[in-house]
């Protein structure tokens, strides 16, 4: 009734042979796939007797710490871990499984290498603290479920000495003690060994996109910010709307004094890149533009390109340097004849971030042209009132005087 399962341990060291990051856990994966019959089965992924880590690394205050293992028949796991001021984070957690593996999939219909990549939801960790969660906890993203339990873990340790210090997880309690590895009945229950495929269904019309929030850093100081609901429009046997899930989408990219890219990973199988630049419109103005668009889409079974589209000869979003743009309108980026990218609520400042917080922004015409009509929607309705008013008052004179004459 038990599964079979290994405990890792991790012992990162630095330069000086210093311990700069510590984790021992132990984990296994519920995986959903296709077999040969159409069917779709659950089986269960466990860590091997040996798990190698190599690419792990340190982490600094510019560049995140990364504990990455290796284990089975092709199979890794990996977690980034961010540093702030005074805490420590799991940034983004990836599963590479293999189903080539017969031995955990003997079946699978489609066969390689499959990435999936979720945030890790767990709170910040306090520096110089080590987290421990005795109890078992799960991330669920698409097909996979990944397990947790006996996890002691500190990122960026200090003077190469693992705290004494702990910060524990909900599920654990004070007196908590080390849980034995879930069952197969308190773990599968949600799962059969067999899933019908789901009855199809008429497609529901895609309703806009929830708007992100995304940033990047250069160092400690914020350097880009861009809040955005993103939708993509791609036309291959037939029209396809995609909506990009701000909750799994993971941003990257880099700053600079004239250029600045954004980079968008959704869930590892769309990819959206925006690039920044300054251009000089006269000699002492200068204002920042949008000059190219990249989109990508990845297969989610095995992370190869499905098909990719490149703009490079854009003019838009243009705003003086030191403020932000703004369009709350949707509007449309053509990338090529097949593949669209829709914005809505548009707000971005790629340079010259103070203070973490957007500059006054310039609004796209589209948007001056709401502001602007509003008030004179508002006079020309008043207008009409005004006259209509007049009028009455008109007709009632003239009524008035018709009665005096009679009399």
């Amino acid at each position: 009734g038990f599964f079979q399962s290994y405990a890792v341990e991790v012992d990162i060291k630095d330069a000086s042979n210093a311990t700069c990051l510590y984790a021992d856990w132990m984990m296994r994966f519920l995986i959903t796939y296709e077999s040969n019959n159409g069917d779709y089965k659950t089986t269960t992924l466990n860590l091997s007797s040996s798990v190698t880590h190599n690419g792990s690394v340190c982490g600094n205050d510019t560049q995140a710490a990364l504990v990455a293992v290796q284990f089975g028949e092709g199979h890794s796991w990996s977690i980034n871990i961010t540093k702030n001021n005074e805490t420590y984070q799991g940034d983004f957690i990836t599963l590479t499984y293999n189903t080539n593996d017969t031995a955990v999939f003997p079946d699978a219909k489609r066969k390689g290498p499959v990435t999936v990549l979720v945030k890790d939801p767990l709170h910040p960790v306090q520096l110089n603290t080590v987290f421990v969660c005795h109890n078992s906890y799960f991330i669920e993203a698409e097909n996979i479920t990944q397990i947790f339990w006996n996890v002691t873990m500190q990122a960026f340790v200090q003077n190469g000495t693992v705290s004494k210090k702990e910060s524990r997880c909900p599920a654990d309690t004070p007196t908590s003690a080390p849980t034995v590895p879930p069952t197969i009945a308190n773990v599968t229950t949600a799962f059969t060994t067999t899933l019908a495929p789901a009855p199809t269904t008429a497609p529901k019309p895609v309703e806009n996109p929830d708007t992100g929030n995304y940033s990047l850093k250069s160092g400690n100081k914020t350097c880009f910010l861009a809040t955005v609901g993103l939708q993509l429009n791609v036309s291959q046997d037939k029209p396809l709307l995609i909506n990009i899930n701000p909750k799994t989408t993971v941003a990257d990219g880099a700053c600079g004094n004239t250029t600045a890219t954004l980079k968008l990973n959704d869930g590892n199988s769309t990819l959206i890149g925006f690039t920044f630049a300054v251009k000089n419109t006269s000699a002492s103005v200068q204002k920042f533009y949008l000059r190219e668009v990249n989109v990508t889409l990845l297969s989610r079974l095995n992370g190869s390109v499905i098909s990719s589209a490149d703009n490079s000869n854009f003019s838009k979003w243009d705003a003086f340097l030191g403020s932000s743009y703004m369009c709350r309108k949707e509007q449309t980026l053509q990338i090529n004849e097949d593949v669209q990218v829709h914005t809505f609520n548009l707000w971005i400042q790629p340079f010259l971030v103070e203070a973490n917080k957007f500059a006054t922004a310039e609004e796209c015409i589209a948007d001056s042209d709401l502001n602007f009509l509003i008030p004179i929607a508002v006079g020309v309705a008043l207008g009409f009132l005004i006259i209509l008013v007049f009028i009455s008052y008109i007709i009632g004179r003239r009524k008035s005087r018709t009665g005096y004459q009679s009399v």
